[in-house]
């Protein structure tokens, strides 16, 4: 039994992809509805795709990345709604606020922790969040926490609270802070995947080699020349996606390392974490 896919199906793969309208439709047929699935086939035929590495399904609410003033620890926070509504009204914010506060005084290891501490005198952060769907009618919660503790952290809030990012930095001077927000806006526009390639989960290493082998397949490449071809490929893909091999967008003849390489020869990240909306 074939699946049926939607012109909405298609559409929305476009949107994800940048691919032709019947490649899209093909692609999804092949992959029977599976969207993940559909952009390999798409890659693997050699398609070039702008792909969007966000949530597939876009969701609103409100992101804050939040420093210490020692600017030693960061935390970042997504609560989310369901509405735009929702997200741009000024008590909303304001809680989101005072929440991204209060976990940043207590630095929780996890999101449970985070739940768990004081919002006020009678409720949790949890319940808080659970009164308020009581209140608006709609689906709320604490969606992603992440925090980094360094040397020198630098924050960024992209787009009106839709983004925020953190940059870890690996030695503190206040020269080197506005370089960590140029980094987090590197990071925010860029979307690397890794800090560096030692970073790159396994499994995303051993599917980009299989996408590169079939590509070099189609083309007609040797089959003893796959593997040479398909690591040349993981190459670029490493200094397309990983941040610190990334060409820096403010000066494209350098590297994100290169250019903090410029303020001390010993300045790097030492973590980053990017928490958006979509």
């Amino acid at each position: 039994m074939s699946t049926t896919i939607s012109a909405a199906d298609v559409k929305k793969l476009r949107d994800m992809t940048g691919a032709g309208m019947m490649d899209c439709k093909g692609a999804l047929g092949e992959a029977e509805g599976d969207f993940e699935k559909a952009i390999e086939i798409l890659r693997k035929k050699g398609e070039k795709l702008s792909l969007k590495r966000a949530d597939r399904d876009a969701t609103e609410g409100v992101v804050l990345a939040l420093i210490n003033d020692e600017r030693t620890r960061g935390i970042v926070i997504k609560i989310s709604s369901e509405t735009d509504f929702v997200a741009k009204n000024e008590n909303f914010i304001a809680m989101t606020r005072k929440i991204a506060e209060t976990i940043l005084a207590h630095f929780p290891a996890t999101k449970e922790e985070a739940l768990a501490l004081p919002f006020d005198d009678e409720l949790t952060i949890g319940q808080k969040i659970t009164e308020q769907v009581g209140v608006i009618g709609e689906k709320i919660e604490l969606a992603d926490y992440s925090h980094i503790e360094a040397p020198m952290v630098a924050p960024y809030i992209h787009m009106g609270n839709k983004a925020g990012v953190l940059i870890g930095l690996s030695k503190s001077h206040n020269d080197y802070f506005d370089a960590g927000r140029d980094v987090a806006m590197q990071v925010a526009a860029m979307n690397p995947v890794a800090l560096d390639k030692d970073f790159v989960d396994p499994s995303v290493i051993e599917k980009e080699i299989e996408i590169g082998k079939e590509i070099a397949r189609n083309e007609g490449k040797a089959e003893e020349m796959l593997e040479k071809i398909a690591l040349g490929k993981l190459n670029k893909f490493y200094k397309e996606n990983t941040l610190l091999n990334q060409d820096f967008v403010k000066d494209n003849k350098q590297t994100v390392a290169g250019y903090l390489k410029g303020f001390d020869k010993e300045l790097t990240v030492t973590d980053f974490k990017h928490v958006k909306l979509g």
